[in-house]
């Protein structure tokens, strides 16, 4: 009820108001069933646009610290965010990422759409980063499948340490559905997995005409942070792409 209630009376008329959001390919979800929505990430505001545009409930996950804080200011944050529709997820270690990939397959088992940034974190520039494969294991778990999602504009709304979101056109991109049953039973197969995750990063680019870089958008910021501070940062060697360059996104380790 709360989620209806932010999205309808508090949070959704004032994002329209202020944002003026549209969406392309609304068509493309499922009308019922669990599905994985994979999506660039530019903004944090990605997760407030989507689930606004939708007709269906969208789960995201969320890092455990935004319904963890103590004091008042953290009960407000932890009812916000659950109103938003978000669950938190441990992301401190080993068990902890098993756990949140348990959850996502139990979500999508029990027919809900989950939204999933396969970057991990949001994009440090603007351009589009190498994909984690736990949406890969999700998707295989829970035999299901996956939409591509394409924010514009988020970043605008909402640079990155801005505090106060600024009026922006946002746009949102939502491609047809990727099947990926023809892996039925490969589930733990890391070639398989990274396959997958290449394919929906491949549908990412094209959707948003990003430039790819084949290395993981956390150590991409790690490396920035320590060029910032004058650290020495040896650069891994990079392979970019741009949609309109590129034949295929490279099958590499499993992330």
């Amino acid at each position: 009820m709360l989620y209806f209630v932010m999205k309808w009376v508090f949070i959704g008329p004032l994002l329209r108001l202020f944002f003026r959001p549209a969406v392309e390919g609304r068509e493309n979800i499922p009308p019922k069933g669990g599905a994985l929505l994979a999506s660039n990430h530019l903004a944090v505001a990605d997760s407030f646009f989507l689930p606004l545009m939708l007709s269906r409930r969208v789960t995201f996950p969320a890092k455990l610290e935004y319904f963890t804080q103590a004091g008042v200011k953290g009960k407000l944050k932890k009812w916000f965010f659950t109103g938003m529709g978000q669950i938190p997820i441990d992301r401190s270690g080993g068990a902890a990422a098993q756990a949140a990939l348990d959850t996502g397959i139990r979500l999508l088992r029990e027919g809900h759409l989950l939204g999933i940034y396969p970057e991990g974190t949001r994009s440090p520039d603007g351009r589009l980063y190498k994909g984690k494969t736990g949406l890969a294991r999700m998707v295989l778990e829970a035999k299901v499948p996956v939409v591509p999602v394409a924010m514009f504009g988020t970043d605008k709304a909402n640079p990155i340490g801005s505090k106060i979101w600024r009026p922006h056109k946002i746009r949102i991109k939502i491609g047809k559905p990727l099947d990926f049953s023809r892996y039925e039973g490969l589930a733990g197969d890391r070639f398989v997995e990274r396959s997958i995750t290449d394919e929906i990063m491949y549908a990412l680019m094209e959707m948003s005409g990003q430039e790819y870089v084949d290395v993981y958008a956390a150590k991409a910021k790690e490396l920035m942070t320590a060029q910032e501070a004058g650290e020495p940062a040896n650069l891994p060697k990079q392979e970019r792409r741009t949609a309109r360059e590129a034949d295929r996104i490279p099958e590499t380790e499993a992330g």
